[in-house]
């Protein structure tokens, strides 16, 4: 999301970060697989793993989930409206999909894994589009 939002000339206007619903890597960068995946794409994935804290839910707009498992982790800590599974902004994709977790696999899990997130934050981003006008 950061680089699209750098490429449009955008990314002082929206405030992106990352955590997850578990403490499991706090403090560590992204899997080297994901950040060598993003590289060939010219991306740079700087944030460093943090667990998601209630506050956020009022520091953000949109909170966004990869799957089912941490949506529903979102909503028992409190999240409302503001909770969304990030594919469900992919028009593509149909409403409910999961970003698959590419851990396990080979490095074309983790391509696909940018694919469709790179689709989603697009919808994404139109979504805010329509959201100010």
């Amino acid at each position: 999301m950061i680089h699209l939002l750098e490429q449009r000339g955008l990314a002082d206007q929206v405030q992106v970060d990352s955590a997850g619903t578990g403490g499991y890597h706090i403090g560590e960068p992204a899997d080297h697989r994901s950040l060598q995946a993003a590289r060939k794409r010219g991306v740079d994935l700087p944030s460093r793993a943090r667990k998601f804290e209630r506050a956020d839910f009022v520091r953000f707009d949109y909170i966004l989930a990869m799957d089912d498992a941490n949506l529903d982790a979102l909503k028992r800590l409190g999240g409302g409206e503001n909770v969304h599974l990030l594919r469900d902004f992919d028009p593509e994709s149909p409403k409910g999909s999961s970003v698959p977790d590419p851990y396990y696999g080979g490095a074309q899990g983790f391509e696909i894994v940018l694919d469709q997130c790179f689709a989603a934050c697009e919808g994404l981003l139109q979504h805010l589009e329509l959201e100010t006008r």
